[in-house]
């Protein structure tokens, strides 16, 4: 694994400084992902609490009808 790390160093980059990097942008991109996720959770419990949802099978058959819709037009667009 040694081998591997030193060819990507860059020129005067340590392994002990690469292997610190890394270990940073591993906790920086952790701490972002887990604050996301509470943002995002924070968010589902706040349009819960306002009603302000829509049903899954409604927003498919939504985006069914446009779909269809785009078909049909595109059907007869081909068909001239």
């Amino acid at each position: 694994m040694r081998d591997g790390i030193e060819a990507l160093l860059t020129e005067g980059e340590t392994v002990s400084q690469f292997v610190e990097a890394a270990v940073r942008a591993t906790v920086q991109r952790r701490r972002e992902q887990s604050e996301f996720i509470a943002r995002g959770l924070r968010s589902l419990e706040d349009a819960r609490r306002n009603h302000d949802t829509v049903d899954a099978q409604v927003v498919l058959q939504r985006l069914q009808t446009q779909l269809d819709s785009a078909l049909q037009s595109r059907s007869r667009a081909t068909a001239r």
